[in-house]
């Protein structure tokens, strides 16, 4: 007989009990407590006393499942599987006998597609909904849906923030989306007074390359000198692994900690590790953690939080469709909650390596992984239930349609998915392999290397562990040694994906053409060359999916021509933003085998150096293998100077396709003059207009270049005269005449303003020459008036202005006495509008 009382002896969520049994009456339940309040330790045995089946919890993290059935088994006094198991993947303690399972969301979501009725289970406790993971996402969905079809089954959701009320909604929805939200039990946080301190750094905590060397130096001094001022343990939060082991080394060794444990927390390192560090121990103890301590494990004995500041979280690069960890500033609710860890046990500190004033720029939540994550898997998941795309699936948000599309791309590429996102028989054998549909599609079509050997590399791959340096070779040998920390759980889940398999002996073959088939297989698309083809040394590389990447400085990689990558990573301001962390030397030949589906041969017609030119183009998706000299089509020469056009300008400024002369120039002026005073049928004449309407009025010259003749010969005044209007063309010359007659007889050509400008035109005459004229010119049906630039003898500029009349009156009295001194060969008559206008001096009378 399991004695609560005893579970939940000092849980805050243990003076809920009675609400608690109250809310499971109705088999929905949503609990909302805060980390530290034992939820995980007391609702799982106190749902186990309500149903006679097993319970399932889940978790979002391995390290998180085995840590809660470990302390519930010690709780409970029970040996492992007796009561509380877990099962995560490739390791379970789960009996029989087992009341209490945890698993991993994605143990869960697997069961529910091997078996949709969840035999021999009564209860589905989704722990941590909070954190938003996919995986997450997808089993309330699929659980919602199964509890419509088992009126017997409990289903219960907890989360650690203040967003019950939508996981309630979701839970009582009913099929119909009508029902009552199901009851919400809240179980206010028990801290005790909490001070917050804090600690910037001088200088950004992050570079292009990552976090800061001189961060975590940082980091590591406010540790030091905060641990001693508060006594207790200490909890330290960082983005990542990597940062996580800096730390801890420049901990370690110091004499200000001598007798003290420092000791490392994250999710891949070998659970005789992560036990350690959640063991409650007698010495003063310093533990540095990634995210995995903020809510799903409670670290014992923890009176100080250093808290970066900083979080590791996957983000998708949509340009280059590239999913990878990003470092990013934390947000509200991730600080509060690491905070909140330093205050359990009694007053608690809490110093945050950030500046005050940071804080009102922080994210309230950090976004739910649906936002930027792969969604191939699921998507699979999700047509493997009968639910394409979740369609009519309670989910807690929508899934990103753009990328929804692209995942489905992928995977009809796979043979997962027909046309309609229905699931194929293919999708299947892949849903039945727990790795991701590409890793699983490589172990499926491996069968040159062995069953055995493509399980062990597809095990390797789907690991927690991280090659030395990014050669996943390396990795393979040594875990195969047997002297790799991971090698026994490597090999159980590699004997696990052999059975799955039909057995298939393969021929001898070594580790690199083992790990390259399979990299290759499982990732096509990540297929890269170097840029510079055989015998290059540098580091950049173009993928099969027409993505750049460069390789880290000084890797043992670069020189390769062909690369089969697995792993990559966004760096901002490195290269081309992208790097490869993983990755295998293969040959050409692998190369084509692996992406054959993207290997195509085309004849392409391009524009260089003002002339077409024909190559036929060998390509293994984005990559060229071969391109040689051939005569293009006459439709893909055409097509190809109309893309010209568009790319490189229609010459208009001087950079583009054709020549414009002058003449052609001004006809394009007047025409946008006219369209846009007096607007349709005369025709737009912006470059962007001009460019979608080339097959109207630049036929023949298109053809002359589709033949490959050079453009320098083309009228661009004939072509534009092809857009004009008939009949109304045959009033251009006087609605928009190229020159005006004034007084003296001159023709005098009128500058018409720039496309787009709304300014008018310009006709720039000696003031002389306009003597006796009060009417000035106007265009466009007299709508526009010409505005005058009245120069001197010397033609420089002595007045502007649209109104003459107003001009002799008021203003060439001024003009006159300024300048008659200066030109007194010139005449300037007391009275301009009965002068006679001059072309010449006075002498000349002309």
């Amino acid at each position: 007989m399991i004695d609560l009382d005893a579970i939940g002896s000092g849980l805050p969520v243990a003076g809920h009990a009675r609400e608690l049994r109250d809310a499971l009456a109705g088999r929905r339940m949503v609990v909302q407590a805060p980390p530290g309040t034992g939820k995980t330790t007391f609702v799982p045995p106190l749902v186990a006393s309500t149903v006679p089946g097993r319970v399932v919890v889940t978790q979002p993290r391995r390290i998180a499942a085995r840590a809660a059935a470990r302390r519930l088994a010690a709780l409970t006094g029970t040996r492992a599987g007796e009561y509380a198991a877990h099962t995560v993947r490739g390791e379970s303690t789960l009996t029989p006998g087992t009341r209490v399972e945890f698993v991993t969301t994605g143990v869960l979501i697997q069961r529910l597609l091997r078996d949709p009725e969840l035999a021999g289970v009564d209860a589905v406790i989704l722990d941590e909904v909070h954190e938003r993971h996919l995986d997450a996402d997808l089993a309330v969905a699929m659980v919602c849906e199964l509890a419509e079809l088992r009126d017997d089954l409990t289903v219960a959701a907890m989360s650690a923030t203040l967003d019950a009320a939508m996981w309630a909604g979701l839970l009582g929805a009913g099929s119909t989306g009508d029902g009552e939200p199901a009851p919400v039990v809240e179980v206010g946080s028990v801290l005790h007074p909490l001070e917050i301190r804090w600690a910037p750094a001088a200088g950004s905590a992050t570079d292009a390359r990552g976090v800061r060397r001189a961060f975590i130096d940082h980091v590591v001094a406010q540790t030091v000198q905060a641990f001693w001022d508060t006594g207790g343990g200490a909890l330290v939060f960082m983005p990542g692994a990597r940062e996580v082991d800096a730390v801890v080394a420049g901990l370690k060794g110091l004499p200000e900690l001598a007798g003290t444990d420092v000791m490392a927390l994250y999710g891949r390192m070998d659970s005789h590790s992560q036990d350690a560090a959640l063991r409650p121990t007698e010495k003063p103890r310093i533990v540095v953690a990634t995210s995995v301590a903020e809510s799903s494990l409670t670290v014992p004995g923890v009176r100080l939080v250093i808290d970066s500041g900083l979080s590791r979280e996957p983000r998708l690069d949509r340009g280059r469709q590239m999913t990878g960890l990003v470092t990013v500033r934390e947000s509200k609710a991730s600080a509060t909650q690491r905070a909140g860890r330093a205050a359990r046990l009694g007053p608690g500190v809490a110093v945050r390596c950030l500046r005050h004033e940071d804080w009102a720029g922080m994210d309230a939540e950090s976004p739910p992984e649906a936002e930027h994550a792969d969604l191939v898997g699921p998507l699979l998941t999700l047509a493997c239930w009968g639910s394409p795309r979740g369609q009519g699936m309670r989910l807690p948000g929508a899934l990103p349609p753009d990328r929804v599309a692209g995942a489905e791309e992928e995977l009809r590429g796979l043979g997962a998915l027909d046309a309609d996102g229905r699931v194929t028989p293919r999708g299947r054998e892949f849903s039945q392999i727990p790795a991701d549909p590409r890793l699983a599609r490589a172990l499926l079509d491996s069968g040159e290397i062995g069953s055995r050997a493509a399980a062990e590399v597809v095990a390797m791959l789907a690991s927690d562990e991280r090659a030395p340096d990014g050669d996943l070779v390396a990795l393979l040998r040594t875990l195969r040694s047997g002297r790799h920390p991971g090698s026994r759980g490597w090999r159980r889940q590699a004997r696990r994906l052999e059975g799955l398999v039909p057995h298939v002996p393969g021929r001898r073959t070594t580790a690199d053409a083992q790990v390259g088939t399979v990299v290759a297989l499982a990732h096509p698309g990540w297929i890269a060359r170097s840029r510079g083809g055989r015998g290059d040394g540098g580091g950049g590389y173009l993928l099969v999916s027409g993505t750049g990447a460069d390789l880290p400085r000084g890797s043992a990689l670069a020189g390769q021509e062909w690369l089969a990558v697995a792993e990559t990573s966004r760096v901002a301001g490195h290269g081309s933003g992208a790097v490869i962390r993983a990755a295998v030397p293969i040959d050409e030949g692998l190369a084509r085998a692996a992406a054959a589906g993207l290997e195509t041969t085309e004849d392409r017609a391009v524009w260089r150096s003002g002339r077409i030119a024909g190559r036929r183009v060998h390509r293994l998706g984005a990559v060229t293998l071969t391109s040689t000299p051939v005569k293009p089509s006459r439709a893909a020469s055409r097509s190809a100077v109309v893309a010209a056009l568009r790319e490189e300008g229609m010459g208009i400024d001087g950079h583009g396709v054709f020549t414009w002369s002058r003449n052609a120039l001004e006809l394009r002026r007047r025409l946008g003059l006219l369209h846009r005073v007096l607007g349709d049928p005369w025709p737009g004449m912006d470059e962007e207009t001009l460019a979608s309407r080339a097959e109207e009025w630049l036929g023949p010259e298109l053809d002359a270049l589709a033949r490959g003749r050079g453009a320098g010969g083309a009228s661009m005044t004939t072509a534009l005269r092809r857009l004009l209007p008939w009949p109304a063309a045959v009033r251009i010359d006087e609605l928009v005449p190229e020159a005006v007659v004034v007084p003296t007889g001159s023709h005098i050509r009128l500058e018409y303003p720039e496309v787009g400008s709304d300014l008018a035109p310009v006709l720039a005459v000696k003031l002389q020459e306009c003597f006796g004229w009060t009417d000035g010119p106007t265009v466009c049906d007299g709508r526009v008036k010409v505005v005058l630039h009245l120069l001197s003898p010397a033609r420089r500029p002595l007045a502007v202005t649209d109104d003459l009349a107003s001009f002799w009156v008021n203003a060439y009295p001024g003009v006159r006495a300024e300048n008659r001194g200066r030109y007194i060969k010139h005449p300037w008559p007391e009275d301009p509008l009965t002068a006679s206008p001059q072309r010449g001096t006075k002498r000349s009378g002309r």
